[in-house]
């Protein structure tokens, strides 16, 4: 059943409200409705091809036709780390990195927060960002 564009809306404001915390020191290179999109603040080299890039993918946040997806990157490198700060986030999660929001209140800021701030203190120190 598809969600109201309301209720996708109030679901991306929630996920938005805790990532501009980040924002300084992370690069918001998107945000609107519908889409927002965090990088890290330094340049690197990515891909087998070691291409730059100007920041390491942080979050995506997509409203989709069904749901609002939370693409979290840093799950590919340590999700025994990351999980178990976020047990009622990972609820909701799907494959390795993708976490889909159909309601406002599956939103759980304070795990998102210390989600996040645990994450950006480790990219910080494995030279990610500055």
């Amino acid at each position: 059943m598809p969600i109201t564009v309301e209720t996708k809306k109030e679901i991306v404001a929630r996920i938005s409200k805790v990532l501009v915390k980040y924002c300084p020191p992370m690069v918001m290179t998107s945000k609107n409705d519908d889409e927002i999109q965090l990088i890290g603040n330094k340049e690197m080299l990515y891909g087998s091809k070691k291409q730059l890039v100007p920041g390491m993918f942080f979050v995506s946040v997509v409203s989709n036709k069904n749901m609002v997806s939370f693409h979290f990157f840093p799950m590919y490198y340590n999700e025994k780390t990351y999980a178990p700060l976020a047990p009622n986030l990972m609820k909701y999660l799907i494959g390795k990195t993708c976490i889909v929001f159909t309601k406002p209140e599956q939103v759980d800021e304070k795990e998102l927060d210390a989600l996040l701030k645990r994450v950006m203190e480790a990219w910080i120190k494995n030279g990610y960002m500055q």
